[in-house]
C-alpha cells in the first residue's frame, strides 16, 4: 500500500484550500489526483487511509505477535521461569541488546530520522535524497559496531551493573555473560534494520517493516526445538537464534529498498548537513523514546534481588501487554509520524491537531477495552499459552499478577507513542526527552515504595503509572501551545468507551470463572473456553458502542476541524 510519494517535485505547489501538493509531483494523497477531483476532502481521505494504513502495519504486527507468542511458549516449555537459571540470564542478556535497539533503531534514531528523511523526499532531488541516505547509514553502522564492540568487551561489567543480584550466583552471572556476549552484535543488525523499515514507511511500504519480526520469532522457535537439544543449553541456543535472526532480518529487507529505489551505499560524512540535523535530534530523543525501557532495565535490577522467577514473571507479562500495544498502539504511530511530519512541513496547523484528535479516539477505542480484558483474562491467557513443561501455576499466578498491573497501564503506553509523535514530527525531541526524565524519576520513586509490599508486581505498577505521568505531561503542553486542539464531543465519546468497556469487562469475567478451573483442565478445553471468552468479549464490546451511538464516521476526520458525527 502506499499513501506517501517516492519524491515530490520542488516544483510542485501548494493547495491554499487544503495544504495538500499538486502539480509536479505526485499529490499527497492516494493516487496521482487531486482530492478536490474527487469531492471528499482532503482530511477525510487522509484519516481513511492512515486507517487502512494501520489496518495493514497491525494485521502484519498480528502475524508478528503470534508467531512471538509461539516463541514465548516455546521459551517457557524449554527453559520455564523459576525451574532454573537459564531462563533469567538469557532475559537478562536479550533485554540489554533490546534496549540499545530502542535507542538506535525503532526508538530515538527512527523518531529523528523519519521527519527529515521526509522533507528531503518532498524538497530536494532524488540524487541528493540518496546521498543523504547513504551518509546517514556509513553513521549509524559505524556509531552499532563501536558500541557493539564495547559490549561484548565489557560484557561481565555490563551485567554487574543491570543485574547485580546475580552476582550471589556464580552459575546464573558467568552463563549471563556468556549469552550477553553472544546476542550482543545483534544490536548492529537490527539498527540496520531499523534504517531500512523507516526508510520503507516513509515511503509509504508499511507491510515490510511491520512483517520483519517475524523472522526473529521462527529463528527463536527453531533454536528452542532443534538447536537447544543440540547444545544441552536452552540460554546459548537461544541466544545463537538472537544473532542469526538478525542477519536474516536485514537480507529480508534489502530487495524493497531497491525495489523503491532507495538501498543505502553506506559512506562517512560527518559533516553532512542531513546526517549532523538526524543525531542532533536523535541525542534528546535516545531518553525520550527508550524511558519505557530503561524503567524495565531499572525494575529488572530490582527483581534481580528478589526471588528466582522474578526476573522471568516480568518478561512473560511485558511480553504479553506489548501484543496489544504492538499491534495497535505502535501500528498507528509508525503510521501516523510520515504523515504528522508532512502536514508540518505544509503549515497546516489544524490538520496537524486533527491527524492527533483522530488518532487519540482510535486509541480509546481500542486501549481501554484490551486493557480491560487483560486484566479480567490474565490468569487463563497465562494458563492455556505457558502452563507446560517447566513453566508452573505458580509461575501462571505470579506471571499474573504481573500483567494486570501492566494492564492497567496498557492506554497510558499507546498514549505516549501517539502524543510524542506530535513532537517529532515537528523535529522538537528535546521536550518529551526533559518530560521523560520526570517520568523516569516518577518510576524509580514508585518501583522503591512499591516493591517491598507488592514485589514483582509493584515493579509493574511502577512502570504503568510512570506511563501516564508521561501521557499527561505530553498533552498538557501540546494543548498549551495549540499544537492540539482538542475537538468537540470529546466527553460523550470516552463516557460511551468506558461503558461498554465495562460492560464487556463484566461479561467475560463473569464466564471465566476461577483460575483453579484453567489450571486444571486440558489444552483443548482452554485453548476453546479462551477463544469462546475472547470472542465473546469482541463481540459484547462492538454492539455495546453501536448501541452507544458510536458510528464508523465518528472516526473520520470532517471538514471543520472536528470529528464528524459530533456535532
Amino acid at each position: 500500500m502506499r499513501i506517501l510519494p517516492d519524491f515530490v517535485n520542488p516544483r510542485a505547489s501548494l493547495c491554499r484550500a487544503c495544504g495538500v501538493m499538486r502539480g509536479a509531483g505526485r499529490s499527497l494523497m492516494i493516487g496521482a489526483f487531486h482530492p478536490h477531483r474527487r469531492r471528499a476532502h482532503p482530511t477525510t481521505l487522509v484519516s481513511r487511509t492512515l486507517l487502512k494504513s494501520t489496518a495493514v502495519t497491525g494485521g502484519m504486527t498480528l502475524i508478528s505477535r503470534i508467531t512471538g507468542l509461539i516463541r514465548d511458549v516455546a521459551f517457557a516449555h524449554v527453559i520455564g521461569a523459576s525451574a532454573g537459571v537459564a531462563a533469567d540470564a538469557f532475559f537478562v542478556a536479550f533485554r540489554i541488546p533490546n534496549f540499545f535497539r530502542r535507542i538506535f533503531a525503532e526508538g530515538a534514531f527512527s523518531q529523528a530520522f523519519v521527519p527529515v528523511y521526509s522533507e528531503h523526499s518532498d524538497r530536494v532531488t532524488a540524487q541528493e535524497r540518496q546521498a543523504f541516505l547513504d551518509h546517514v547509514s556509513g553513521a549509524l553502522g559505524a556509531i552499532v559496531i563501536v558500541v557493539t564492540l564495547i559490549g561484548v568487551i565489557a560484557a561481565p561489567l555490563v551485567v554487574t551493573l543491570l543485574a547485580p543480584g546475580f552476582l550471589g550466583t556464580p552459575e546464573k552471572y558467568e552463563l549471563t555473560v556468556r549469552i550477553l556476549r553472544i546476542v550482543f552484535p545483534y544490536l548492529a543488525f537490527i539498527s540496520l534494520v531499523a534504517l531500512a523499515a523507516g526508510v520503507l514507511n516513509t515511503h509509504g511500504r508499511f507491510a515490510v517493516p511491520a512483517f520483519t519480526p517475524v523472522l526473529l520469532n521462527l529463528c527463536l522457535i527453531a533454536a528452542a526445538l532443534w538447536l537447544a537439544p543440540v547444545l544441552g543449553n536452552a540460554g546459548l541456543a537461544l541466544a545463537w537464534g538472537v544473532l542469526i535472526a538478525g542477519v536474516v532480518q536485514l537480507l529480508f529487507q534489502l530487495p524493497f529498498l531497491q525495489r523503491v529505489r532507495a538501498l543505502p551505499r553506506p559512506r562517512i560524512a560527518w559533516r553532512n548537513r542531513g546526517v549532523a540535523r538526524v543525531f542532533r535530534l536523535m541525542l534528546p530523543a535516545v531518553f525520550g523514546s527508550s524511558v519505557a525501557q530503561i524503567n524495565m532495565l531499572v525494575n529488572t535490577l530490582l527483581a534481580s534481588f528478589l526471588v528466582t522467577g522474578s526476573v522471568s514473571w516480568l518478561y512473560y507479562a511485558d511480553r504479553l501487554m506489548e501484543f496489544p500495544l504492538g499491534v495497535f498502539g505502535i501500528a498507528l504511530a509508525t503510521v501516523i509520524l510520515p504523515t504528522l511530519s508532512r502536514t508540518h512541513i505544509s503549515a497546516s496547523r489544524e490538520e496537524f491537531s486533527q491527524l492527533l484528535d483522530w488518532a487519540l479516539r482510535w486509541v480509546c477505542i481500542i486501549a481501554i477495552p484490551a486493557a480491560l480484558g487483560l486484566m479480567v483474562l490474565a490468569g487463563p491467557i497465562l494458563a492455556t499459552l505457558f502452563q507446560y513443561g517447566r513453566f508452573t501455576p505458580v509461575d501462571v499466578e505470579m506471571t499474573a499478577r504481573a500483567l494486570i498491573a501492566f494492564a492497567f497501564g496498557l492506554p497510558g503506553f499507546t498514549l505516549v507513542k501517539i502524543l510524542a509523535s506530535g513532537f517529532y514530527a515537528r523535529q522538537n525531541t528535546g521536550t518529551p526527552a526533559r518530560i521523560a526524565a520526570v517520568s523516569f524519576g516518577a518510576n524509580i520513586v514508585l518501583a522503591l515504595a512499591l516493591v517491598y509490599p507488592l514485589a514483582h508486581v509493584g515493579l509493574a505498577l511502577s512502570i504503568s503509572l510512570a506511563a501516564f505521568i508521561n501521557a499527561g505531561w505530553l498533552f498538557r503542553l501540546l494543548h498549551k501551545d495549540h499544537v492540539y486542539v482538542p475537538a468537540s464531543g470529546w466527553g460523550k465519546f470516552f463516557l460511551r468507551i468506558a461503558l461498554a468497556s465495562g460492560v464487556m469487562a463484566l461479561v467475560i469475567g463473569w464466564g471465566a470463572g476461577s483460575l483453579s478451573s484453567w489450571l486444571e483442565a486440558d489444552f483443548l478445553s482452554r485453548l476453546s473456553r479462551l477463544v469462546l471468552w475472547i470472542t465473546t468479549g469482541v463481540l459484547v464490546y462492538s454492539a455495546s458502542i453501536f448501541i452507544l451511538g458510536i458510528r464508523t464516521k465518528e472516526l473520520l476526520l470532517g471538514r471543520k476541524g472536528q470529528l464528524e458525527g459530533d456535532g
